[in-house]
């Protein structure tokens, strides 16, 4: 797998039936290791190792209905009250990040009850995080994932 513009982990990695797999240590379980996953777990680590979001308030490719449509958003975060605080969309390496991704994040954002604070999109390579502004239907990029709550 390709370098990533984060902190070098090392995770354990094994031969599947069908290819290389990952770990996943909040699904804590094996899953096939595609260039979008790499990202997901690298991302995983940074928040939790790099920005102390706690383990235990993520949770990974989480459903989520908008209108009639199934989603699945790749890493949700909750505060310590259980409601969403932030969305993550990881993307391989090699997807650009355009407009459609934060649009596909802002999708998963409407699909809850509570909106959420923080929405990110990263492809290992550029991460961008914007903070919600619900009072006047906004977003404010930052310059840093914020730490968490």
């Amino acid at each position: 797998m390709i370098p990533l513009n984060l902190p070098e982990y090392s995770f354990r990695i094994r031969q599947g039936e069908k290819g290389n797999q990952i770990f996943d240590r909040v699904r804590k379980k094996f899953v096939a290791l595609t260039p979008e996953e790499w990202v997901r777990q690298n991302f995983i680590r940074y928040i939790i190792e790099e920005k102390k979001y706690p383990a235990a308030l993520i949770a990974v490719e989480t459903g989520l209905k908008y209108n009639r449509l199934k989603k699945r958003s790749d890493i949700t975060v909750y505060d310590k009250q259980g409601k969403i605080w932030m969305i993550i969309e990881c993307k391989a390496p090699e997807v650009k990040i355009s407009q459609d991704a934060f649009q596909q994040v802002a999708v998963y954002n409407m699909s809850g009850k509570s909106k959420t604070k923080f929405l990110a999109v990263t492809n290992g390579l550029k991460h961008y995080c914007c903070e919600m502004n619900a009072e006047q239907d906004k977003y404010d990029f930052l310059k840093d994932f914020p730490a968490y709550i």
